[in-house]
C-alpha cells in the first residue's frame, strides 16, 4: 500500500523543496516518481540536454485515447531581495491560509492532485487521468515543450487539458501571448568632451526604449475589442537597463531587456517588426554616420502563445461543470495552455489560489481556496468514474 498524504502535508513537501528555475528540479521529480511508484503507477521522465531537470508525465487509470490531462509547473520563482516574514521553503499556517514559495504558483494544484492518487485509483476511472509535470516554466515555458511532443507522438490523445495556474477556481479560456527581448546596443566609447567622436549607446537605446513608449500608449489607446481582459490592451514594459561606465565616457555597451504581452487578436509580429524597422531605419543611420561598426542587435528570449477562447470546447464545458460555474473568464499572464492548444487539445486553465498572490514575497494560498480545488477534483474523479 503505497503512502498517504493530506493535502496540507503533500504541498508542505513540494514547497520544501526548493525549486527555482536556476536550479534543478530532480529532487521533487524522484519524491514525486517514488510516490507514484508506491500506488503501483508508472512514470516517464523526460530530461532537458544536460539532464539537470526533467519533467514527469503519468497516468492513472486505462491507456487509452481521452482523459483529462492535470498539467503544472515544479518550478518557482527567486526568493532573492525579497522579505520574507518566514522561510519561503517551509509552509507556514496561520489566518487561514498556507504560505510559501509556489503556494499558489503552482505547487498546491499538484499537491491536490497527487494527494488524491488514492482516490482515483479506488475510484475504478474509466478514462484515464495524466499527471503532466514540467520544469522552467516561469522562463519561457521550456520544460513542457518537449513534454508535449511526447505527449502527441507516442500517446493516446487526450481530450481536455487543465493547466492549474492560480485563478481563483475560475475557469480561464483565453489569455494574452508574451513575447519577450533583449536588445544590445553597440557605440563607440570616447571622452565625454567629444561627443562628435563617440556614439553614445545609451543615448540610442534611450530613443528606442522611447519608441516602445509610444507604441504602448498607441496600444493602449486602440484597446481590447473583446471587453475581456485586464488592463484591457495590448501592453508593452521595459524590465531592464545596463549601460555605461562612468560619467565622462561616451558609453559603448548599452542593453536593455522589454516584453509585450499581446491581445490574442493582435499580429503577434506587428511590434517587434515595427521595432525593427524603426532601429534600422531611424536610429542606426545616425550612429553608423560617426562608426560603421555600429550595431543594434534584438534577440528572442522568450514566447508563450497566447490562449484563444473555444467556446463550447471539450475542455471548457467540462471544467465549467466540474468548477460549478456559469462562464469563462480571461487573463492577462500567460501559461502553457496556448501551447497544449497549439497541439489541437482543448485546454484551459482553473487552479486555486490568486495570481495577484505570486511571485511576492509571504506568497500564500488560502485554505478555502484549497477546500474549492479539492471539491473541483472529487468531481473530475466522479466524472471518470461514470465516463
Amino acid at each position: 500500500m503505497g503512502e498517504r498524504f493530506t493535502i496540507r502535508d503533500m504541498t508542505a513537501r513540494l514547497i520544501g523543496f526548493d525549486t527555482v528555475s536556476r536550479h534543478s528540479n530532480l529532487k521533487l521529480i524522484s519524491f514525486v516518481e517514488d510516490y507514484l511508484a508506491g500506488h503501483g503507477i508508472a512514470s516517464t521522465r523526460v530530461a532537458n540536454d544536460e539532464g539537470s531537470k526533467a519533467n514527469l508525465f503519468a497516468t492513472i487509470g486505462p491507456h487509452g485515447p481521452g482523459g483529462v490531462v492535470l498539467s503544472g509547473h515544479t518550478d518557482v520563482v527567486p526568493v532573492d531581495g525579497q522579505d520574507w516574514s518566514s522561510d519561503p521553503f517551509a509552509v507556514v499556517e496561520k489566518d487561514g491560509a498556507l504560505f510559501g514559495r509556489g503556494a499558489c504558483d503552482m505547487k498546491s494544484f499538484i499537491a491536490i492532485g497527487l494527494a488524491l492518487v488514492p482516490d482515483f485509483l479506488a475510484a475504478n476511472i474509466q478514462k484515464p487521468i495524466h499527471f503532466a509535470l514540467s520544469y522552467d516554466e516561469e522562463v519561457g515555458c521550456l520544460g513542457v515543450r518537449p513534454m508535449i511532443d511526447q505527449i502527441i507522438r507516442e500517446m493516446p490523445r487526450p481530450e481536455v487539458v487543465i493547466v492549474g495556474e492560480p485563478s481563483d477556481m475560475k475557469v480561464i479560456n483565453a489569455h494574452k501571448s508574451i513575447y519577450a527581448f533583449r536588445t544590445e546596443v553597440t557605440g563607440l566609447e570616447a571622452h565625454s568632451s567629444a561627443t562628435d567622436m563617440g556614439v553614445n549607446s545609451v543615448m540610442a537605446a534611450a530613443r528606442l526604449i522611447g519608441f516602445l513608449s509610444d507604441m504602448a500608449e498607441e496600444m493602449r489607446g486602440r484597446g481590447d475589442a473583446s471587453g475581456r481582459f485586464q488592463p484591457p490592451y495590448t501592453s508593452l514594459n521595459v524590465g531592464t537597463i545596463t549601460g555605461g561606465t562612468a560619467l565622462n565616457i561616451i558609453p559603448k555597451q548599452c542593453s536593455f531587456a522589454w516584453e509585450y504581452r499581446a491581445l490574442p487578436d493582435l499580429d503577434p509580429e506587428e511590434i517587434i517588426s515595427r521595432f525593427e524597422a524603426f532601429a534600422e531605419e531611424q536610429v542606426l543611420p545616425g550612429m553608423r554616420a560617426v562608426h560603421g561598426q555600429a550595431q543594434i542587435v534584438t534577440h528572442r528570449r522568450a514566447h508563450v502563445p497566447a490562449l484563444r477562447p473555444e467556446e463550447g470546447s471539450a475542455a471548457e464545458s467540462l471544467v465549467l461543470q466540474l468548477a460549478e460555474r456559469n462562464r469563462a473568464e480571461a487573463v492577462s499572464y500567460g501559461t502553457e495552455a496556448g501551447l497544449f492548444q497549439l497541439a489541437d487539445v482543448p485546454t484551459v486553465v482553473c487552479g486555486p489560489g490568486s495570481i495577484l498572490q505570486a511571485h511576492k514575497p509571504d506568497e500564500f494560498v488560502t485554505l478555502a481556496q484549497l477546500d474549492a480545488c479539492e471539491a473541483f477534483m472529487r468531481r473530475l474523479i466522479a466524472y471518470l468514474a461514470a465516463a
